[in-house]
């Protein structure tokens, strides 16, 4: 017997303890797309397994349901596999090892020193529950569970989806109870390359970093207000160049361009006579932004060391003020509002990271928005700024929106079961972050989708935890609402 086997909903968790039990880390995934693929064959259901190890599979609907609209079921099989530096087990080969807990009344589950993957194994054992019964009254059903979501969501922009039938679509890929997601931003990266001259010259060396930012992920946080420690680094650059000449010898700053960058750095050439003045002006203006920014920021520090050099290799003027201006003016943070969902954001660009290469200063950025059309407008802007300082940008990881539908069958229809069940109204929000229901979009015109899931906290990590009584709750709406589809 295993360790949920005395806890509710038992299908559910029995599925949920058998997948804990098999490696499933991301880019480990061989073991759990087969054991899909034997739960299909076990049963006689029509499957399907591809290169990329994505699984889907079929059921006829119960009876009564059997020329209902077709419902897409769809989750992920991989997990964010990781453990304390003290645990000893190897997460390649060995399955997690589960603890349940008590917390105000309410059950919840954990694994002991590892993270426990309810992102998204709860979605997985929700559909072979539903698949394994022979009571639960539903429509035709077409279970997809794709791959490596975590590290790109490259199972879902490898599958192939011409033979679903369903344009319902129910994801279970949330981690808030009583909250439906019912739109989410597509993305991209956007690389820019900004070519520089080089010279010799003498002068005095000023080496400044800036720290203590709060950062943040770039979809969900973006919206809070924090400084990205690349635009600062600009505004710092372009003040101290307005006062004395100013030449750069490297610029970077920030480590992902989905994360507000919380450091930034720039070496400088400036006459021997001015260092002093440059050294204040870099630190007047932090003091500055520290005053505009004290009810966002927790402190930023600006850290100052000069030296003066008889020969430094460093951008020419030009160069400098090229490079300067641009950061100065780069677009960054919010750009447009969604026009139908109050308090959520439509476009927005992070300057994530700066890079000095011998050859050009490389601007990367995480573009989002809900609508592509938006979003590569926005791209269109990013590359005629940058070709104005004899720029080039490239791009790469492009995945698309989830548009807001203003009418939706399902989301009304859940909305109204959980009202039912819970006796008041759920959330309905969009995210700007990327989910799989972008790209199935995509790939199923007229698709009309939700996202929800269980309450889960500390996902990707080891405090990760998964309330078995919301698992249970959200069993019911999940059961109530194939019903409602008739």
């Amino acid at each position: 017997m295993g360790i949920l086997s005395n806890y509710e909903p038992k299908q559910v968790l029995t599925f949920f303890e058998e997948i804990c039990s098999i490696p499933h880390g991301s880019g480990n995934l061989d073991q759990i797309s087969n054991y899909l693929v034997k739960f299909a064959q076990d049963r006689g259901l029509r499957y399907r397994q591809d290169e990329a190890q994505n699984v889907i599979i079929w059921k006829d609907g119960t009876a009564g349901y059997e020329n209902s609209a077709p419902v897409i079921i769809q989750g992920h099989m991989d997990m964010v596999a990781v453990k304390t530096a003290d645990c000893q087990k190897n997460l390649d080969t060995e399955g997690l090892d589960l603890e349940v807990f008590q917390e105000q009344g309410e059950n919840w589950l954990t694994a002991k020193g590892t993270s426990l993957g309810g992102d998204d194994g709860i979605a997985v054992a929700y559909g072979l529950a539903l698949l394994d019964s022979d009571s639960i009254p539903h429509p035709p059903l077409e279970l997809v569970v794709t791959t490596d979501e975590e590290v790109g969501m490259d199972g879902a922009m490898a599958i192939d989806c011409s033979d679903l039938k369903g344009r319902l679509f129910l994801n279970i890929d949330s981690e808030d109870e009583g909250i439906f997601t019912v739109s989410c931003a597509g993305g991209l990266c956007a690389t820019a390359s900004v070519p520089y001259e080089k010279e010799e010259k003498a002068g005095t060396v000023l080496k400044m970093k800036l720290t203590g930012f709060r950062g943040g992920h770039s979809g969900v946080e973006i919206n809070k207000g924090r400084l990205n420690a690349n635009i600062v680094l600009g505004r710092v650059l372009n003040a101290v160049r307005r006062a004395v000449q100013v030449q750069l010898v490297s610029i970077s700053g920030g480590e992902k361009d989905n994360a507000i960058a919380t450091f930034s750095e720039a070496t400088v050439l400036v006459p021997q006579a001015a260092a002093a003045t440059a050294e204040e002006i870099m630190k007047k203006e932090i003091a500055v932004v520290n005053e505009e920014y004290a009810t966002v920021e927790k402190g930023i520090e600006i850290a100052v060391s000069a030296e003066d050099c008889e020969a430094v290799t460093c951008f020419t003027l030009e160069s400098s003020a090229q490079v300067i201006v641009l950061l100065m003016d780069y677009i960054n943070g919010i750009q447009r509002m969604n026009p139908d969902m109050e308090n959520m954001v439509q476009t927005s660009l992070n300057l994530g990271i700066l890079q000095t290469t011998p050859e050009a200063v490389v601007f990367s950025s995480a573009l989002r928005g809900s609508s592509e059309t938006e979003k590569m407008h926005l791209l269109e802007r990013v590359r005629s700024m940058v070709e104005l300082v004899g720029g080039t940008v490239d791009i790469s990881g492009n995945y698309p929106g989830w548009e807001y539908r203003p009418e939706s069958l399902l989301r009304d229809t859940m909305v109204a079961v959980y009202k039912e069940q819970y006796g008041q109204e759920p959330v309905v929000e969009g995210i700007h972050a990327g989910l799989e229901c972008g790209l199935f979009s995509a790939k199923l015109p007229g698709l009309d989708c939700i996202s929800f899931g269980p309450q889960m906290r500390n996902i990707h990590t080891t405090a990760e935890v998964l309330s078995i009584d919301s698992t249970a709750r959200t069993w019911e709406l999940l059961k109530s609402t194939l019903a409602k589809l008739k």
